[in-house]
C-alpha cells in the first residue's frame, strides 16, 4: 500500500499508509485531515479539496480535466502544482507521494 506524506495548512507533516485505488481526497478526510473540506464528496464541483503535490510527482497523474482546470482557476492559491485531491487517484505509483493542503479560500 502508497505511502503518503501530508503537511497541513500549519505546516505539520505525516504520513498515510493508503489502499491503492481511493482518491487522495478519500485519503486525506479518511486520515483524519479535516482542514480539507470536500464539500461535494468528491465529484469535482467546489474546488474545496485543493491540494499541492510535489513537482516530481506531477508527471506520474493523469491529465487535468476541463472542469478540474475550469475549477482551480476559481481559487485565488493555484499554482503550477495545483490539483484537486478528488481527482488523484492513489496508485502505487505514487508511492511517496508528498502533498500540501491549500489555503483555504
Amino acid at each position: 500500500m502508497p505511502e503518503i506524506f501530508v503537511t497541513t495548512r500549519e505546516g505539520a507533516t505525516s504520513s498515510l499508509t493508503v489502499k491503492a485505488g481511493v482518491s487522495l481526497m478519500e485519503a486525506l478526510r479518511d486520515g483524519g485531515h479535516d482542514e480539507l473540506l470536500a464539500l461535494c464528496g468528491g465529484c469535482c464541483s467546489c474546488a474545496t479539496c485543493h491540494v499541492y503535490i510535489a513537482p516530481e510527482f506531477l508527471g506520474k497523474l493523469p491529465a487535468m480535466s476541463e472542469d478540474e482546470n475550469e475549477l482551480l482557476d476559481s481559487t485565488s492559491h493555484r499554482t503550477e502544482n495545483s490539483r484537486l485531491s478528488c481527482q488523484v487517484k492513489v496508485t502505487d505509483a505514487l508511492n511517496g507521494l508528498k502533498t500540501i493542503i491549500a489555503p483555504e479560500d
